[in-house]
């Protein structure tokens, strides 16, 4: 190529001719029309041709890669072509004046105000590349939107305002529903400088026709007070001028500014916004604030598929339905985090810790407050003010997008039944404020501080603050886990104190880790006084994992005798001692305590059917009125031995009792056996049945 042909090719029109000539001799060579190249490229046949046409727009960057492929020409050479074109729009307006705005394909989302929702700590967007967009999840107000679309594309002019609560997807909407204009040639001006409204009011008389004009957060445009209703007329007649039409006009509201635009003033005063409640009227489209069932199903579904930033979401948000919030906070939620004032970081690190170890959502202000201390470095801890805590707590507290913020004080419904009678062992209720860190930041958390141990502050404040007993227990395990064993011994001894039982038999456990056998022993009896076996099951566990064979057996007699048989049981199948003389002694002289329902699973597990008279022993000789449960399983017991009229029998007396699952159970019985005439359900179940035969209430 000669100087002379490059030096031509640095002008827009130029390059822009150039580009269609070597389109042009690529499709001649290829032997193609342009409908097969439309075809073969899956492009619009419109689109193809606005390529090759003179006087067309210039072809976005996606089009012109599609068409160097599906043509074999060399694609880096023709985008550049492409770059160049594109530097001034080649449809000039009147009296020599550019449009304004340029290619849909030549903006990026990020700068028309999508929210981006990747982190480094998702491992996306690194190094200054953009961030990548989650998938897009169709909503109701999707359709409305691509109707607008398809409208402005049939040649009419639309204007559509979507309305909804910080961060529920407007702008994002807005996006994807103008894809489908990119490749039919249109531009889009978003007017923001020197400001949105002095924008807007300079250019929009030169706005021509295929053109999105993007009015994100249009209060900036409408509410404005010196422009705003002169924005509004403008607008007005943009969409009112055949001769510039089709074009589209989209924009975003939060409700309290269309509740303000759309009011009607009262008698007698000013009406600020008539121009733009007129402009607005039957034109807003409401974006809902949480993904409905449909919705949550499309977004696991993409999940599944692969899209790790809804899938990431969706394990906070898939509940309650906020996704769309989740993913544009969390960015902004670590920014926080990271650029925090030493004190808020401390906070935050602290709460952080608390919830990966354990400790329940609503975390006292008083135990973060002083286990925040060992997380200030010196100078940081020296320099703290007085009212350090409110002052922290009030940074952590200002939302950022989405209705998020670090952490906020915790907000406690109101209980919705009956409370419960207290008791001397349940917890007395929270009298300090709390607090609640962020999903999102709580998450974090988990993944990048999972192998860091807190700080004795940490300790100590929970051993002075904490009152409930699940939460002692596992800052206790996990100091345990983390070899600060003596923080663990004190910490199970405070929820020993408020009532746990569990904590006695982790004590008890440690107590025999240390050798002191006969110390373990009386901390499990304690716990198997007040109701709980377990811990006398462990050190059984731990004595039988020793060698010391009698000396389990002799615990889990003890056990046996005291009327935790199930639990003896239980352990017993899981050792494989279901055979052991002593044990199945203590169990069979002690029969009908509690519910035995799930002797028959375990001893099914043990392949005791094969030896049942040991299995039926373990029932009670004789049954009353409140062992339903236990003749069920005795029906069930003799079906597996095939005994069908010792089965039916039990079948029967629980029928006429009124148990519904046992009339189910005989009906089965029955036509297993092939038994029909004579027999009807409704002898036994008088509330009538449902077309299939089944009781009626027996789904219920």
């Amino acid at each position: 190529m000669g100087e002379q042909s490059r030096r031509n090719q640095n002008t827009p029109a130029a390059a822009l001719a150039e580009l269609r000539k070597r389109l042009s001799d690529g499709l001649a060579a290829s032997g193609m029309d342009k409908t097969q190249l439309a075809r073969r490229a899956a492009l619009g046949r419109t689109t193809v041709s606005e390529a090759f046409q003179q006087d067309g727009p210039v072809p976005s960057a996606r089009t012109v890669a599609v068409l160097a492929e599906k043509l074999g020409l060399p694609p880096d050479e023709l985008l550049a072509l492409r770059r160049t074109a594109a530097t001034e729009d080649s449809d000039l307006v009147h009296e020599g004046e550019s449009a304004p705005g340029k290619p849909i394909g030549q903006w990026e989302p990020h700068d028309l105000e999508v929210h981006p929702a990747g982190t480094a700590f998702d491992g996306l967007g690194v190094g200054g590349a953009p961030q990548p967009l989650p998938g897009y999840v169709r909503r109701a107000h999707d359709l409305v939107l691509a109707q607008a679309v398809q409208d402005a594309k049939a040649g009419q002019s639309r204007l559509l305002v979507l309305v909804g609560s910080s961060s529920t997807g407007k702008t994002r909407a807005c996006w994807e529903a103008v894809q489908p204009l990119a490749d039919e040639g249109w531009r889009l001006w978003h007017p923001f400088d020197p400001t949105r409204a002095e924008a807007a009011l300079e250019a929009l008389e030169r706005v021509r026709p295929h053109t999105v004009l993007w009015l994100n957060e249009a209060q900036h445009y409408l509410g404005d007070g010196q422009s705003g209703e002169r924005i509004a007329a403008s607008v007005h007649t943009l969409l009112t001028d055949p001769g510039r039409a089709p074009v589209l006009v989209l924009g975003t509201l939060w409700p309290d500014y269309d509740r303000q635009y759309s009011a009607l003033p009262l008698p007698g005063r000013p009406d600020p916004h008539s121009r733009a409640r007129e402009l607005l009227a039957g034109r807003t489209l409401s974006v809902p604030e949480r993904f409905d069932a449909e919705a949550l199903r499309s977004a696991f579904v993409q999940g599944k598929e692969g899209d790790r930033l809804l899938a990431d979401a969706l394990t906070r948000a898939g509940a309650h339905g906020r996704v769309t919030q989740d993913l544009a906070g969390a960015p902004e939620l670590l920014r926080r985090y990271e650029r925090g004032t030493p004190p808020a970081r401390a906070l935050l690190e602290a709460a952080m810790d608390a919830r990966r170890l354990g400790v329940a959502l609503h975390l006292p202000q008083t135990f973060l407050t002083d286990a925040a201390f060992d997380y200030l470095a010196g100078p940081d801890c020296h320099d703290l003010a007085d009212d350090w805590p409110e002052a922290a707590i009030a940074e952590l507290a200002h939302p950022v997008h989405g209705k998020q913020a670090p952490m906020r004080p915790a907000t406690v419904r109101p209980a919705s039944h009956a409370p419960e009678p207290p008791s001397a062992t349940s917890p007395a209720p929270a009298t300090t404020p709390a607090l609640r860190l962020a999903d999102y930041l709580e998450q974090y958390a988990r993944a990048t501080r999972r192998w860091l141990c807190p700080p004795a502050s940490f300790w100590l404040a929970a051993h002075t603050h904490l009152t409930n007993p699940d939460d002692l227990n596992k800052v206790a395990g996990a100091a345990q886990e983390r070899c600060r064993l003596q923080w663990a011994t004190r910490l199970y001894q405070r929820a020993a104190d408020v009532g746990s039982t569990k904590a006695l038999g982790s004590l008890a456990v440690m107590r025999e880790q240390a050798g002191d056998r006969a110390e373990a022993e009386s901390l499990a009896r304690q716990a198997s006084d007040a109701g709980d076996p377990s811990a006398l099951l462990n050190l059984a566990t731990m004595r039988d994992g020793a060698g010391d064979q009698e000396g389990a057996e002799a615990l889990a007699r003890r056990l046996a005798e005291s009327g935790h048989t199930i639990a003896v049981l239980q352990w017993a199948v899981t050792r494989q001692w279901a055979q052991s003389q002593k044990v199945t002694e203590s169990l069979s002289s002690r029969p009908g305590d509690g519910d035995l329902r799930d002797v028959l699973n375990l001893a099914a597990l043990q392949k005791w059917t094969e030896d049942r008279r040991a299995a039926e022993s373990l029932y009670p000789q004789t049954l009353g009125t409140g062992d339903l449960g236990n003749r069920l399983n005795l029906a069930r017991l003799r079906e597996l031995a095939r005994d069908r009229a010792t089965a039916e029998a039990f079948a029967r007396q629980l029928a006429d009792a009124g148990n519904t699952f046992a009339v189910k159970r005989l009906a089965w019985i029955c036509e297993k056996a092939g038994v029909t005439e004579g027999f009807r359900i409704d002898k036994w179940w008088p509330y009538g049945l449902d077309p299939d035969g089944t009781p009626t209430q027996a789904r219920h």
